[in-house]
C-alpha cells in the first residue's frame, strides 16, 4: 500500500514540485492550500506524513495547525515536517527546532529545500 503524504502549503508551484518528486518515489500525495483545509484533510485521510508550511493565510498559521493536529486524537501521532521560509521572509537571526511544547513537529526544513534533503527527511519521518 502506498504511503500517503499531505502537503499543506499555499505556494502552488512548490506543491506541484514536491508532488512530482514524491509521486516519482511512489508516494500517494494530496495537498491543501491553507491550515483549515489541511486540518480537515488530515482528519479525514489520516496521512502517513504531513509537510506543513508556516505562512499561509496568516504569518504563523502553520504553528497553530501543528498544535491543533497534536491535540486531536486521530492526528496526534502523524509525523509533521515543517517546510518554511519564515526565517528568510522575516529576516530572523535564528532558526526553529522541533519542541514538544512550542513547536510540536518532527523536523523543520528551510525553503528552498533541496530535493535530496526533502526525500531523506520524508523517508526518515514517515510512519512505518
Amino acid at each position: 500500500m502506498l504511503k500517503k503524504v499531505l502537503i499543506i502549503d499555499d505556494d502552488a508551484d512548490l506543491v506541484e514540485a514536491i508532488t512530482t518528486l514524491l509521486d516519482a518515489k511512489g508516494y500517494d500525495v494530496t495537498s491543501a492550500r491553507d491550515g483549515e483545509e489541511g486540518f480537515k484533510k488530515a482528519k479525514a485521510d489520516l496521512p502517513d506524513l504531513i509537510l506543513l508550511d508556516v505562512m499561509m493565510t496568516r504569518q504563523g498559521e502553520g504553528f497553530d495547525v501543528a498544535a491543533k493536529l497534536r491535540g486531536e486524537p486521530a492526528t496526534k501521532d502523524i509525523p509533521i515536517v515543517m517546510v518554511t521560509g519564515i526565517r528568510k521572509e522575516m529576516n530572523l537571526p535564528f532558526g526553529f527546532e522541533p519542541d514538544k511544547e512550542w513547536l510540536p513537529v518532527n523536523a523543520v526544513l528551510e525553503k528552498p529545500v533541496k530535493p535530496e534533503v526533502l526525500l531523506k527527511v520524508v523517508e526518515e519521518n514517515i510512519r512505518k
